[in-house]
């Protein structure tokens, strides 16, 4: 249905199954891959899972499943694939179970292009801000300039308009601005060049993300006017345990095993343009997502930056 109100063809397969312990379509290698799995789901894990060959950075956590999703996605990603996807604001910054080690070795293989944080109140059922992520399989394939050794930080928390007390709307202005950083940063040849704006975006080496432990999260990175209290809050938001959303993904999960749901998608090979969506526990191959259909601010954001 979230397909189908949008205007999207697919091809969902002809039944539903459990992406980790049951990948219908192993073989897929897409393109682009636009994902808002569930967070902080802890229930996911079985013995059966544990020496999977997707796991290449490290064992997720058995009560964790961001870095599951993390690595599913990079798995399923062709040699110069792009994904973006949306997760917890934790997933930035826990060191629980060895996740703050897989997240090393995803920033120190070159894999993490771009992380932005996003403000908070963008969803009807929950008001805790998100992060997106932005991975790229080869940064250095001669479509864009080679950025190899640097990851950009974009700060988005300050962005958006109160449509009412308790929904914060991205306006398309919103989201030119986040996805035209990224793409200027990107490109070798864009005009106008990309800079570091302080308090917004900031271009960071390896060599400091390593001096902060591998936290990726964009408030320590960008700056902020001065402020004691900004810096305070994004220490706050490094130990948040982000349960509310943990909560939520629960009663979604179980609302897809009692077939209300959840859909799958079926095998395949890799499509030039092809993009992979995944929402709760399922991932299916579709047609490139026209701008017209890509919902709120937050898909409109991650859509242009992954795709463009």
């Amino acid at each position: 249905m979230n397909l189908a109100i949008r205007g999207i063809e697919a091809n969902l397969g002809d039944h539903a199954d459990d992406s980790f312990h049951r990948d219908l379509h192993p073989d897929l290698r897409a393109d682009f891959i636009l994902a808002n799995p569930p967070f902080n789901l802890d229930d996911w894990f079985s013995d059966a899972l544990r020496d999977d060959v997707r796991w290449r950075f490290g064992l997720p956590p058995a009560g964790n499943g961001n870095y599951a999703w993390v690595q599913h996605f990079i798995h399923h990603l062709a040699p110069n694939g792009v994904a973006g996807f949306v997760l917890a604001n934790g997933s930035l910054s826990s060191k629980t179970s060895g996740e703050g080690e897989i997240r090393r070795r995803l920033v120190e293989a070159n894999l993490v292009d771009c992380i932005v944080a996003m403000p908070e109140k963008l969803f009807f059922n929950t008001g805790i801000p998100v992060c997106l992520w932005f991975v790229a399989k080869n940064r250095a394939n001669g479509r864009f300039r080679d950025r190899r050794g640097e990851v950009l930080f974009i700060d988005a928390r300050k962005l958006g308009t109160m449509e009412s007390r308790t929904l914060r709307v991205m306006s398309p202005e919103d989201t030119a601005r986040v996805a035209g950083t990224y793409h200027a940063w990107r490109n070798a040849t864009a005009d106008p060049v990309y800079a570091d704006v302080p308090g917004f975006c900031r271009s960071a080496k390896i060599e400091e993300i390593a001096s902060h432990d591998f936290v990726l999260t964009p408030g320590r990175y960008v700056g902020a006017a001065g402020s004691r209290r900004r810096r305070r809050t994004d220490r706050r938001e490094d130990r948040a345990p982000d349960g509310r959303v943990g909560r939520l993904s629960s009663t979604r999960v179980a609302a897809w095993r009692s077939g209300s749901g959840r859909t799958s998608g079926s095998s395949g090979t890799t499509k030039r343009g092809a993009v992979v969506t995944v929402d709760a526990v399922r991932y299916c191959p579709v047609n490139l997502l026209p701008v017209g259909h890509a919902g709120n601010g937050l898909r409109r954001v991650f859509h242009f930056l992954a795709t463009s």
